[in-house]
């Protein structure tokens, strides 16, 4: 088991690094990836499941006592990026089945990273992981409905199909998953030790097989692209920030906010979109899942580093 344990967190450490050569693979040889594009909402299922046997029912303690702080950071979540999304698409021009990409995107939940570089930054990572919980619990509704108003206009949307797709591929699987955490939590707390890397593994796959199915055209749109995806996450992590800072919160809290805001569930908003759209309107979710956990990771570092030496020096006056 400790060999597995090892080998997961080489995995995980280098996620960024196998993204990248995985999807560069792809791209200039993608015939052995298309056929994997069929199987992604199998595998974001997984995905999910693994996060739900991360979660328990303690995990939604705050929304009874800090339900102001928690209302906040999914009502930030599911205000502030569909409008950035819908923003960027219109400035940019992008076209219709890239724009909708970008607003799906946007209204999709938080990712589970959110977690990780809340704590890696010294943040509320309590508050972090309430967040992310309450507001993947609500996609079904919330991600539906904020996407079919700002997109309707720009490609056909199954309002009905979407939702279903939502409830099957985040609901269930991560109910399963917190019901067995519940169920045997000593079984899972061993398996949890493995389940990132196993995570990491199929969101390379489904980035894979992403880039193969849309090689051609993004060797034509690769700039733009990166440029909606660039803007659309560091506009969030900016106003996550400040909105959260707006509100009266703390510093920790604060930081919550903007992973919670600025990193996203990209791997859904690929499954969904292949599903339910043009295959061109899964690139934003592909090339956000590399572009935040680069960001993410950076700026992390950085709060953490500098709460570090806050406190060294707060302890060297003392000591003075």
């Amino acid at each position: 088991m400790k060999l597995l344990e090892k080998l997961a967190q080489f995995i995980c450490k280098y996620m960024t690094l196998w993204v990248i050569v995985i999807s560069v693979i792809a791209f200039y040889n993608p015939e052995p990836f298309k056929p994997v594009g069929k199987y992604i909402s199998y595998m974001l299922g997984i995905i999910m499941l693994g996060m739900g046997l991360t979660m328990s029912l303690e995990d939604f303690r705050l929304v009874l006592t800090r339900p102001k702080d928690v209302f906040y950071g999914v009502f930030f979540r599911y205000l502030i990026m569909p409008l950035v999304g819908f923003g960027v698409a219109k400035m940019l021009d992008l076209s219709p089945a890239l724009a909708a990409g970008m607003v799906l995107l946007g209204a999709c939940p938080s990712g589970t990273g959110s977690n990780v570089m809340t704590y890696i930054a010294k943040g509320d990572t309590a508050l972090s992981i309430t967040v992310s919980s309450v507001n993947t619990i609500l996609a079904p509704v919330l991600t539906t409905y904020i996407f079919a108003f700002l997109a309707g206009s720009m490609i056909p949307i199954d309002i009905g199909a979407l939702l279903l797709d939502i409830v099957k591929i985040v609901l269930i699987p991560i109910s399963i998953g917190v019901a067995l955490h519940t169920a045997a939590p000593k079984i899972v707390d061993k398996l949890i030790k493995v389940v990132p890397a196993v995570s990491v593994i199929f969101i390379i796959t489904i980035m894979s097989s992403v880039v193969a199915l849309n090689a051609a055209k993004m060797a034509t749109m690769a700039l733009v692209l990166c440029v909606a995806v660039a803007i659309h996450n560091i506009a969030g992590l900016v106003l996550g920030y400040y909105a959260g800072k707006a509100v009266g919160m703390n510093e920790k809290k604060s930081r919550a906010v903007t992973f919670e805001i600025g990193m996203e569930n990209s791997g859904l908003a690929v499954a969904l979109a292949l599903a339910h759209l043009d295959p061109m309107a899964a690139l934003p979710g592909a090339v956000m899942t590399v572009w935040e956990y680069m960001t993410g990771s950076l700026l992390a570092s950085y709060w953490g580093n500098k709460s570090k030496a806050e406190a060294s020096d707060a302890e060297a006056k003392v000591l003075a």
